[in-house]
């Protein structure tokens, strides 16, 4: 390994960023020393913002790369220029030099596709129909109304992943979860182990496709992985392993989860969508999915979608821009940073055997994004049963971190506030998640594929 300067300074600021993450409790409690509104409580309010962590220290690699290769955009009279290309020349023939070209060269459009997802999924057409289909689910299922809800809601919410997208399964599940479960009287120990499989289950939920989960939607097309492909050798797996952490946590916190389901309360004006709404929503949803690798059309559609909702707005809750956006701004930094990280994990896949690969996936995932972690196993030749690990260890540890999975800020967004001042601890998030982690790599690892895939 021979890194740059420039490489270096992105991996220690990666590194730091990382720790930031399990810091953030700290910094919310130091906020709180500070009076009320003062510029310190702001500061370490900011601080304290998971979403905004990644973001805040991509922005500060920026400064570095700007120091070291400069920003301008130059034409070869080193005149300033606007033009702006991913190679060395522009539409006006003029080079380009720093931080324009490195971030030109990026692909943002996983964070704004995150965003538009989150908004749309996060709807109150497309709650009910979810909220509906889960209820549907649970009345089959032995137990009372509420455990059976809970079940439901933790294996159809993360393997409906698969079809209208990760991030809107995680939205969709988390508000379902925060509406009936985590707005009432749930010890944190529920929470956490609750949040700990909605984390995992999302991210192994979406792998019956190949176009939902990030890690897979990375490598499907290079290796030629279809739907039929995914569903043998991951998707029916991933299922067995959904079901049994769904199970698994509601027969240990069954005390918690008994009686029937208190629907939620409704204000007086609160009015129900028509089924042409849903309708609606249903078809913006789908569209956005479909072309979720064009951000320029997807974008255009949300904004559709907003005015939209504006001329419904009797029917709608209030679109979540505030959460989405952090969430968006998160991926962002993850993306900025993610890239600088290629020089040492590259040189990490391509030394390991099939197990000790699948292994050290599952734990790289925890600090480090798994989709970056599958794009750059695609860069180097690898195996069959290689592959194979690669992409399972990387679902499976989905779950571990808020970095971890591309859907995660979203569900953390969402619930943390559940969980009093002090948020989400990553720490215990970690040990709720663990387990959930183990059952999928049982599951993933062990049970054969019906393609006959050797891993």
């Amino acid at each position: 390994m021979n890194p740059s300067t420039i490489e270096i300074i992105g991996t220690v600021l990666f590194g730091l960023a990382v720790v930031h993450t399990f810091m953030v409790k700290k910094f919310e409690n130091l906020a709180h020393k500070y009076p009320e509104g003062s510029i310190g409580e702001n500061f370490f309010h900011f601080l304290g913002e998971v979403e905004a962590v990644f973001g805040m220290w991509g922005a500060l690699f920026i400064g570095f790369y700007t120091y070291f290769k400069g920003f301008r955009v130059l034409d070869d009279n080193h005149h300033l220029v606007l033009g702006v290309d991913h190679g060395y020349l522009n539409a006006s023939g003029g080079y380009i030099d720093g931080a324009v070209n490195y971030l030109s060269g990026l692909n943002f459009t996983e964070p704004a596709f995150v965003f538009v997802i989150m908004c749309m999924a996060g709807t109150r057409p497309i709650i009910l129909l979810a909220e509906k289909i889960i209820m549907k689910a649970s009345t089959i299922m032995p137990f009372n109304g509420k455990m059976s809800f809970y079940i439901a809601a933790l294996i159809l919410g993360p393997l409906l992943g698969s079809f209208m997208t990760e991030p809107a399964a995680m939205t969709v599940t988390a508000l379902i979860l925060l509406d009936y479960f985590y707005s009432g009287d749930m010890s944190p120990k529920f929470k956490y182990a609750t949040i700990g499989v909605l984390f995992v289950n999302v991210s192994i939920g979406g792998t019956l496709t190949h176009f939902a989960a990030p890690p897979v939607l990375m490598v499907a097309g290079k290796w030629h992985w279809g739907i039929e492909f995914m569903f043998m050798n991951f998707g029916y797996k991933a299922a067995i392993a959904c079901v049994i952490n769904a199970f698994a946590v509601a027969m240990v916190f069954k005390n918690e989860l008994t009686g029937n389901l208190e629907m939620r309360q409704k204000h007086d004006n609160y009015m129900v969508p028509t089924w042409w709404m849903t309708s609606v929503h249903i078809i913006f949803l789908a569209m956005v999915v479909l072309t979720a690798h064009h951000m320029v059309f997807f974008l255009g559609l949300f904004l559709f979608f907003l005015g939209f909702t504006t001329v419904t707005q009797e029917y709608q809750d209030k679109i979540k821009l505030k959460e989405s956006l952090l969430v968006g701004f998160f991926l962002g930094g993850l993306v900025t940073l993610g890239s600088m990280q290629a020089w040492w994990l590259k040189e990490i896949l391509t030394q390991m055997s099939d197990l000790v690969l699948f292994i050290g996936a599952t734990g790289l995932t925890a600090i480090t994004d798994n989709a970056a972690l599958t794009y750059l196993g695609s860069l180097v030749e690898l195996s069959d049963s290689a592959k194979f690990n690669l992409v399972a260890g990387a679902v499976a540890g989905g779950g571990l971190t808020v970095i971890a999975n591309a859907p995660n800020p979203a569900g953390f967004g969402i619930l943390k506030k559940s969980f009093g001042e002090e948020g989400i601890s990553p720490l215990k998030l970690l040990m709720g998640a663990l387990i959930p982690t183990i059952i999928g790599c049982i599951c993933l690892k062990v049970i054969p594929s019906l393609g006959g895939m050797v891993h």
